[in-house]
């Protein structure tokens, strides 16, 4: 079984069509996803979706792009979190590339997460886009290696990941490393610890090859396992194997689901 680790099934692309998404999933052996908040707006629809499905799990959080939005407190964070289905904060983090100017509210959002994943011992999903080392900085300095977590859809250098790892922190690929041209990020699959590797969709974003440019669903997840397999030389098993068990003791909680 594949487990789609970053998904948002419940934007409208997929959510108008989510019983053929259920079927490409069937047909991948793509047999759980997680479908991750991104504001409080558009969180009951997300938890609603969540609820119908055994194989999906939610987490919650407010994703740093989104800058006129409710803002959380780490109060309301904890007290979603209590829904049985979350199994995880965020996704959180830092963003540089969409938003400019004085952009402390975003790192101060960012430490709200932190705080919040500490107190109820969920783990963190990072977003990090052009902020790399203050990303790492407010890590250290909040103590998120307490909560652990995910840097997902890393993009980042080998030196990032070491330095998040380092925190007890899970890295994940997304379709991004089927890109011809990103020979950096194959170079980190590579060199990744085979117990620290998940694998990702972020649909319905970031289709892999040979889906490029087209709508991507948590059925193409296979197709970045295929790939991290072509380039650690290694059987699409392993890898298939290695994600799946990465995701389930990352995100412990999801065991205890239906």
């Amino acid at each position: 079984m594949f487990v789609d680790s970053h998904c948002h099934v419940d934007f409208p692309e997929l959510a108008e069509q989510f019983d053929d998404v259920l079927a490409r999933m069937k047909a991948n052996n793509v047999g759980r996803a997680l479908c991750v908040s991104v504001n409080f707006p558009d969180w009951p629809k997300l938890i609603r979706l969540v609820e119908q499905h055994s194989l999906l799990s939610a987490s919650v959080g407010v994703h740093p792009d989104y800058e006129d939005t409710h803002e959380p407190t780490i109060d309301e964070l904890i007290r979603y979190a209590e829904h049985p289905k979350v199994v995880a904060i965020g996704e959180t983090g830092l963003d540089y590339f969409r938003l400019t100017g004085d952009l402390e509210w975003q790192r101060n959002r960012f430490r709200t997460h932190i705080k919040a994943a500490n107190s109820c011992r969920l783990p963190l999903i990072i977003h990090t886009r052009s902020a790399a080392q203050d990303t790492l900085d407010i890590m250290r300095e909040e103590s998120a290696e307490n909560a652990g977590g995910v840097m997902h859809c890393f993009t980042e250098s080998w030196e990032v990941a070491a330095a998040a790892m380092d925190m007890n922190f899970y890295i994940s690929f997304s379709g991004i490393v089927t890109f011809k041209n990103a020979v950096a990020l194959q170079d980190v699959a590579r060199k990744m610890p085979l117990d620290r590797i998940l694998i990702e969709t972020d649909s319905p974003y970031l289709a892999p090859v040979p889906h490029r440019g087209k709508l991507n669903d948590p059925s193409k997840v296979i197709h970045v396992a295929e790939k991290i397999a072509e380039l650690r030389g290694a059987s699409l098993s392993e890898i298939e194997q290695a994600s799946t068990d990465n995701f389930l003791r990352l995100f412990n909680k999801v065991s205890h689901l239906s």
